[in-house]
């Protein structure tokens, strides 16, 4: 991965996340991690996110219906941050939600239901205390 790269995916990664989750990420990484850090965001923000055939709001759908399949819970939350941040509203995640908890299974839904409910919870409480 070179330089360009990797500050394209800095850039998206920051944009969609939040600086605040990206500032995290990067300080909590150690001798062993950073390297996975330089490879989430040069490759998966750097590479995919910067692609021109889907825009950011199709890519964060999408993301949260994968991980709603994978059931990866923490990865999701951050993803609902970064949906919303991509303009998706409420009714589209629960679209999606809806959606993944029939093809992927009830207990699927269940939790991504719970986890973006959380997520959506703490913006609008952020938003109205900010």
């Amino acid at each position: 991965m070179n330089q360009e790269q990797f500050e394209a995916g800095l850039k998206v990664r920051r944009e969609v996340m939040g600086d605040a989750f990206v500032e995290r990420a990067f300080a909590n990484a150690d001798e062993f991690t950073m390297p996975f850090q330089q490879l989430v965001t040069g490759m998966a923000w750097g590479e995919i996110w910067t692609r021109p055939g889907l825009d950011r709001k199709t890519r964060s759908l999408i993301n949260l219906a994968m991980l709603t399949a994978l059931n990866r819970g923490t990865e999701f939350k951050g993803h609902v941050r970064g949906a919303v941040n991509n303009g998706c509203s409420r009714e589209e995640i629960m679209e999606v939600l809806l959606q993944a908890a029939v093809y992927c299974g009830m207990p699927a839904g269940v939790e991504a239901f719970r986890n973006a409910r959380e997520v959506l919870d703490q913006m609008a409480a952020e938003a109205s205390a900010g």
